[in-house]
């Protein structure tokens, strides 16, 4: 029977708790779930993000499991699940990408990079936002994409403005399997729990022979 393991990474500003309804589902299913807190958030708040410190976050996870895990992200955990299996092949099993299908760069990138330094001294998490931004400068996420030998499963909200390079995410891996949430935005895991808990089961059952 499939038990394969599952590493869950959040987005920014945000933690491993925003994974509690996959958790639930994935343990209820017998899969070992690590819903982990990145650099800069939830129980390491206190702390600087940094995308090295990131990758060893999400390295000392799959370190801990016993078999090559399903690695999941959403946003920002996208982004650094991606970085992480392009450059680590033989250690995951298969990526899951969720609401990070856009290229982190332009004019886009650039105002919401200006806005975050306006209010980070209003107090609050933004400084994360900073962190994120610099630590992820000069980052392709497409070349990334390009790199992967894993199976991958692309999930966005219907709603989600960060899917604006969804066709060629796809174009740069055909075999990659798409999932559009009608009536989600950007937080798919928990705009549509149900949903995205099915793309979760289904891509571990595909795996089970792996």
């Amino acid at each position: 029977m499939n038990r394969r393991p599952i590493v869950l990474v959040h987005g920014t500003r945000t933690s491993g708790t925003i994974w509690a309804p996959q958790v639930a589902a994935l343990r209820r299913a017998g899969h070992r779930t690590l819903a982990l807190d990145l650099p800069g958030h939830g129980s390491r708040a206190d702390e600087r993000f940094t995308l090295t410190g990131a990758l060893d976050t999400i390295d000392r996870a799959v370190d801990d499991c016993d078999e090559r895990p399903l690695l999941v992200g959403l946003s920002l955990g996208g982004y650094v699940s991606l970085a992480y299996a392009g450059s680590h092949r033989e250690t995951v099993a298969g990526v899951v990408l969720a609401g990070c299908s856009t290229q982190l760069r332009g004019k886009p990138l650039r105002a919401y990079g200006r806005v975050s330094r306006l209010v980070v001294g209003s107090g609050g998490t933004w400084h994360v936002v900073t962190d994120m931004l610099d630590a992820l400068a000069g980052y392709s996420s497409l070349d990334e994409v390009r790199r992967l030998e894993v199976p991958v499963w692309l999930v966005n909200g219907r709603r989600d403005p960060l899917r604006l390079d969804e066709r060629r995410y796809r174009r740069a891996l055909p075999a990659s399997r798409l999932t559009v949430v009608r009536g989600a935005g950007h937080d798919v895991n928990s705009h549509a729990p149900v949903a995205f808990n099915r793309v979760l089961l289904d891509a571990m059952w595909q795996l089970r022979d792996r």
